[in-house]
């Protein structure tokens, strides 16, 4: 299974999850700003802010569960860099696959932000629409 696994397989995977976390954190800030401007803003167009808040919700708790599984595949690369640096590679490779799978879950759920993240779009859109 995994004898033939050295380091760098691992290690390739470990600066590809460092900067997908990047992009999820920025997202996170993106949300964040959001949810901010809606609460400053509460006097201005409150019945699109309220359109708009269920998706917010969903999105945040989103961004964290990919988050999370991004930190939990990031562990589980590094610890799959320390069995095969301890020359247990069947070990860590077993362990590797758990992070590959981790970071499969933390993309699929991305890609559910992003679906979701057009909707709140299309909501902000069509209000744009009903004005003009």
């Amino acid at each position: 299974m995994g004898s033939h696994m050295t380091l760098g397989t691992p290690a390739i995977l470990f600066s590809a999850i460092a900067l997908i976390m990047l992009a999820f954190t920025n997202r996170f800030f993106v949300i964040a700003k959001l949810i901010r401007d809606i609460h400053s803003d509460r006097g201005n167009r409150p019945d699109l802010q309220v359109k708009q808040i269920p998706n917010l919700r969903k999105r945040l708790n989103l961004i964290k569960y990919m988050q999370a599984m991004g930190v939990i595949a990031f562990i589980l690369c590094t610890v799959s860099m320390m069995f095969i640096f301890i020359e247990h590679p069947d070990i860590g490779a077993g362990i590797f696959i758990a992070s590959v799978l981790c970071l499969m879950i933390s993309l699929l759920i991305s890609l559910w932000e992003v679906m979701i993240s057009t909707k709140a779009l299309d909501i902000v859109l069509a209000d744009r629409e009903d004005e003009g």
